[in-house]
C-alpha cells in the first residue's frame, strides 16, 4: 500500500473537492432566494497518511479494508451560524440523490464525555474515474462556529498529548464546551435580530455595488 498512497487517495481528494462545491452551492441558492442560509462556509480534507495508519492500527483495520471500514479518510465540514441550521442541513442531505447516507451520529444532542459536539453523516459517494466508478465513504460533519472552535482546540491538544490529554486540561475543555453551548443558546435567542441585521447589511452592499456600476 505504501507505494500506492497517491493513487489510493486521489479519488478521495476528488470526492472532497466535488462535495465542497456542491455544498457551497446550498449557500448560494439560499442567498439568491433572499433567504437565511444554513451554511456559513464549507471546508474539507483528506486524512494524512500517518493518521490513516494510526487509526487503522487502533481500530485493527486491515490495509486492504480501508475503503470499506474507515469512514473518515475523506472529510467535509459544514459550518453553521445557529444550532437550528444544523437540522436544516441534515434535512437537505437526506433529500439529495447524488449520494446515499449510510450512518448518522448525533453528538449535538448526545455530546461526548469530553464535551465534543457535532453531527456526523457518513455518505457513500460515487466518484467517476478513468477506471470507472468508485463508491467511497465520506464523513460530513455539521456544526456551529462555536462547536468548531472548541473541537479544533481539542484536536490540537490530542495531537500534542498523543490522545492522552492531562486531566486538568480535560476539565478545562469540558468548561469550554459548556461556554460554547451557552454561546450557541444565546445566538439562538437573538437569531431573528441577527438575520434581520444581516439582510440589511447585504442589501446595503448590493445598493452600493449597483451605485458604483452606474
Amino acid at each position: 500500500m505504501s507505494k500506492n498512497w497517491e493513487e489510493f487517495l486521489a479519488p478521495y481528494k476528488q470526492a472532497v473537492n466535488e462535495l465542497k462545491v456542491k455544498l457551497k452551492g446550498i449557500r448560494e441558492q439560499f442567498e439568491k432566494a433572499d433567504d437565511h442560509t444554513p451554511v456559513e462556509f464549507v471546508t474539507g480534507r483528506v486524512k494524512p497518511i500517518p493518521s490513516i495508519l494510526d487509526k487503522a492500527k487502533r481500530k485493527q483495520i486491515a490495509m486492504n479494508r480501508l475503503q470499506e471500514e474507515m469512514h473518515d479518510i475523506a472529510g467535509v465540514r459544514v459550518m453553521c451560524q445557529f444550532v437550528e441550521d444544523i437540522n436544516k442541513v441534515i434535512h437537505h442531505l437526506r433529500g439529495r440523490k447524488d449520494f446515499d447516507i449510510v450512518e448518522e451520529r448525533d453528538y449535538v444532542t448526545n455530546q461526548k464525555e469530553s464535551g465534543y459536539r457535532s453531527y456526523h453523516v457518513v455518505v457513500q459517494y460515487p466518484v467517476q474515474t478513468i477506471m470507472g466508478e468508485q463508491m467511497l465513504l465520506v464523513e460530513i460533519q455539521i456544526r456551529t462556529l462555536a462547536m468548531n472552535f472548541r473541537a479544533t482546540i481539542e484536536h490540537s491538544l490530542n495531537y500534542k498529548y498523543n490522545k492522552n490529554i492531562p486531566e486538568e486540561v480535560q476539565k478545562r475543555l469540558q468548561r469550554a464546551a459548556i461556554a460554547a453551548s451557552k454561546l450557541d443558546d444565546e445566538m439562538s435567542e437573538i437569531r431573528v435580530e441577527i438575520k434581520e441585521a444581516q439582510k440589511v447589511f447585504m442589501q446595503k452592499k448590493e445598493n452600493e455595488k449597483k451605485k458604483a456600476e452606474n
